[in-house]
């Protein structure tokens, strides 16, 4: 099981079907040098999903869905992917997300249905882009139900952003790697007080 957009930046995945909404999150642009964006052209989008969904039902033992991506989907999941690391990012940050509506994440279709072992089981619905994000949802909301969605974090680093699963026993990390963008941002601040020190004096 690979998860291509988290791995890229040396994360280990987060457990179970939360590992999709992760990745999701990690497709963006970033990390030093820069990676690229694996939303930015329908074809690049395809190949992440592919794989992507292949890693979801190996985590979850479910049948992946197939899903199909045309140019509007691909910009309306990157929407999406903005719109839930606003989510995402505002525990991490004690902030709320900026104001205004998401209007992505308003009307996505999902069923319940009763599976064989009499479990209840949500399926995503839609087509497109729609599909993707309804099962992304679904996989927030279990982990929610679950208390792990709060260890899923947006590295504070402003120049880094990638989403990491947070396995401290307190859950009080703040950065995806402490020897990387932790000790770059404590070296910010220590420069910064020391400037300020200066023009005091």
């Amino acid at each position: 099981m690979s998860w291509t957009a988290t791995v890229r930046y040396d994360l280990e995945p987060a457990p179970g079907g939360l590992a999709l909404v992760q990745d999701l999150l990690n497709t963006l642009s970033a990390g030093r040098p820069r990676l690229p964006d694996l939303l930015e052209s329908v074809e690049d989008a395809v190949v992440w999903l592919d794989q992507a969904l292949e890693s979801w039902s190996d985590a979850t033992h479910r049948p992946a869905p197939g899903i199909g991506l045309k140019a509007e989907d691909v910009r309306a999941l990157r929407d999406f992917r903005h719109d839930l690391n606003r989510l995402v990012q505002a525990p991490t940050r004690d902030a709320s997300p900026q104001a205004g509506p998401v209007a992505s994440l308003m009307t996505l279709p999902t069923a319940l249905r009763l599976d064989e072992h009499g479990r209840i089981q949500a399926e995503p619905r839609g087509t497109g882009w729609r599909q993707v994000a309804s099962l992304v949802l679904i996989e927030a909301h279990q982990a929610q139900c679950t208390d792990t969605l709060r260890r899923l974090k947006t590295c504070r680093n402003p120049r880094c952003a990638t989403s990491f699963y947070d396995r401290s026993r307190n859950n009080s990390g703040v950065w995806h790697d402490v020897r990387i963008c932790g000790n770059a941002a404590n070296l910010r601040n220590y420069r910064a007080r020391k400037r300020a020190g200066a023009e005091r004096t």
